[in-house]
């Protein structure tokens, strides 16, 4: 893999987790995702609408089933993220769901399409698994807490089988259409979808709340996931898609880190060492496609 690419996926990874840990520190973490992504999703507009213009309809026509179906899944990806940071701790909750989110795509990539799982993507399935369970485990609090980690855990594990699901999706519909021209629409979608549950009477309180506190944050978790997005496919254009995916999950090791130091979110050496098996087992999957 080039230094370059290297490099931009590096960056990716810091960008992924910081702006990721922000959502955690907000008050209100499904508020903070909505309002950064719709945010991002405007700053983005100009450039996409530019992107469909010289794409003409053919090729919008051709992503629409795709657009709609990730946009679907988004929303329920961001509904399971604010509710599993809610739940429980960031250096558990991210590990687990970004690397199910890998592990699982050749999983559901064997039952819906029928393509086979080689040796190393089943070690490495089996890696992540493990991982995961031992990271939940290390860390099990007694009392109250034990039943908000279990719940933050399955919130975790469904945001990583959506973003298995949105990655097949988006590999096809990418195919169809300007990547983004693509980001922009899926986000339009999923916060148009979200938006029936955010502008509740209840919920436009915590959105009031949540703007008025940190809406310096939001701006920059905004920006933050756009630049890490935009590198990503600046590092495929370099290298092959296969090790871009792959080192971009450092993060995972990245976001333990962030939350026993940054967060303060207990000992580092237990979760830090299943995050890194997480790691190992997302690499293998990775390398094996």
């Amino acid at each position: 893999m080039p230094g370059p690419a290297i490099a931009l996926v590096l960056a990716a990874a810091v960008l992924h987790a910081v702006w990721n840990a922000l959502a955690k520190r907000a008050g209100d973490p499904l508020s903070f995702l909505w309002l950064s992504f719709a945010l991002a999703t405007a700053l983005l507009s100009p450039v996409a609408l530019a992107a469909l213009w010289s794409a003409g309809a053919q090729p919008l026509a051709a992503a629409s089933p795709f657009i709609v179906a990730t946009s679907a899944i988004h929303t329920v990806y961001f509904y399971a993220l604010g509710a599993s940071y809610r739940a429980s701790a960031f250096s558990l909750v991210y590990p687990v769901a970004r690397g199910l989110g890998v592990a699982l795509v050749p999983v559901l990539a064997l039952l819906l399409l029928g393509e086979r799982l080689s040796p190393l993507g089943v070690c490495g399935v089996i890696l992540v698994v493990v991982g995961a369970v031992a990271l939940q485990a290390g860390s099990r609090p007694s009392g109250p807490r034990s039943a908000n980690g279990a719940r933050g855990t399955a919130w975790a594990a469904l945001t990583g089988l959506s973003i298995a699901g949105y990655s097949l999706v988006d590999k096809a519909g990418v195919a169809r259409l300007s990547p983004l021209a693509y980001i922009a629409l899926l986000g339009l979608g999923a916060t148009v979808l979200l938006g029936p549950i955010m502008l509740r009477a209840h919920r436009r309180v915590l959105l009031r709340r949540e703007w008025a506190e940190h809406r310096r944050a939001i701006l920059l978790a905004a920006t933050m996931s756009l630049t890490a997005y935009l590198l990503v496919l600046f590092a495929m254009q370099r290298s092959k898609t296969a090790y871009v995916v792959a080192a971009r999950e450092v993060s995972i090791v990245l976001s333990t880190i962030i939350g026993s130091v940054w967060l303060r979110e207990g000992p580092l050496n237990r979760r830090l060492a299943a995050s890194m098996l997480i790691l190992v087992g997302v690499l293998c999957v990775a390398l094996a496609r």
